[in-house]
């Protein structure tokens, strides 16, 4: 008797692939973040290059190091581990000496995600981690900024750059505040049409907030980011702020102000919108990015600090599993539980 052409399969699900796999995913996302990446390293010339680089080398050697060490295939090749080190060296001060850098990139990896047990599994942004042991550290240098765009950005560095590690930098170049610094502690404003383009001073990734919406949009439009993240974020901060600057506009920021200033741009669009750390549900992506939000008004309005979204978002992580077990999906076809009984 012949055999049978074909034999049955029976597996779990999903039976329906999109075709999107983990390392296309990430190199798509790679891709979003090239264009303010490039705008960065335009307007901090060699200052933001080498603080990109290091941030993204140590963050790549890391991981392949740690998985030599475990006796683990290496994952660097899934892209995941390079836009940790992107964004990484995106929220840094351009100015900030190469040896912090690296210490900064191996705690991303080593503490941020490997601690966890890789990707997938890690409960908080790596990138951030990362940077928040760095503000703790190191806090003068990581409130240090250099003004973008001078004559010889491309031919000259920051003394502080090439700082010795474990020695005091010094910055010899033309510091400036970022407009988030002038508001709190000086009541100065900036031109709106200056923080939308990235004409300010601040870090790597506090430029160009229009490249950050289209390489938020790409990714949106192809399916890759929950756009109810950013757009809570987003939402949250308008409302909250609106609301304060309505009551006193001399004491409060406007509302077009609060989004476009800072990190929030960078942190809602590829920090906030990390799979593995935001909620599954939609009531929970909802709930996630206007906790974000408020918190970020919150610090940035009466903290000691004029920028907040980095603590507003690795709260949001920390909440995050919460709000998947508040707010199971149903399975489809059953009842909740409230309509069964």
């Amino acid at each position: 008797m012949p055999a049978p052409g074909k034999t049955l399969e029976i597996r779990t699900s999903p039976h329906i692939l999109s075709g999107y796999s983990v390392d296309s995913i990430m190199f798509n996302v790679v891709l979003a973040l090239l264009p303010v990446t490039a705008f960065a390293i335009f307007a901090f010339g060699l200052a933001g290059l080498l603080t990109l680089s290091m941030a993204l080398v140590s963050c790549v050697l890391t991981e392949h190091l740690i998985c030599r060490a475990t006796g683990k295939p290496t994952t660097i090749g899934d892209w995941s581990v390079t836009i940790t080190g992107l964004l990484y060296g995106l929220t840094l001060p351009p100015s900030l000496p190469l040896w912090m850098v690296a210490v900064g990139g191996v705690i991303c990896v080593a503490m941020g995600k490997a601690l966890f047990g890789g990707l997938g599994y890690n409960t908080f942004n790596p990138a951030l981690v990362g940077r928040a042991v760095l503000q703790a550290a190191f806090p003068v240098a990581m409130t240090t900024w250099i003004a973008g765009f001078t004559a010889g950005r491309f031919t000259s560095l920051p003394s502080s750059t090439l700082t010795l590690p474990f020695t005091e930098p010094t910055v010899d170049a033309v510091t400036s505040a970022t407009p988030l610094a002038l508001w709190k502690f000086s009541r100065e404003t900036t031109a709106v049409a200056d923080l939308a383009t990235g004409f300010t001073s601040g870090s790597a990734g506090e430029t160009s907030s229009i490249l950050i919406i289209l390489g938020g949009l790409y990714l949106i439009a192809r399916n890759m980011m929950n756009w109810r993240i950013p757009v809570s974020i987003i939402a949250a901060v308008f409302v909250l702020s609106g609301a304060l600057h309505l009551v006193d506009p001399t004491r409060y920021a406007s509302p077009v102000f609060m989004i476009f200033s800072g990190g929030l741009m960078l942190g809602a669009m590829f920090m906030a919108s990390d799979m593995v750390g935001s909620p599954m549900t939609s009531i929970g992506c909802y709930l996630y990015g206007a906790l974000i939000g408020v918190v970020t008004v919150v610090i940035r309005t009466w903290g000691g600090l004029p920028e907040g979204v980095m603590y507003a978002i690795l709260l949001g992580n920390a909440v995050t599993p919460h709000l998947d077990r508040w707010f199971r999906p149903r399975v489809y076809g059953t009842a909740t539980k409230e309509a069964a009984s």
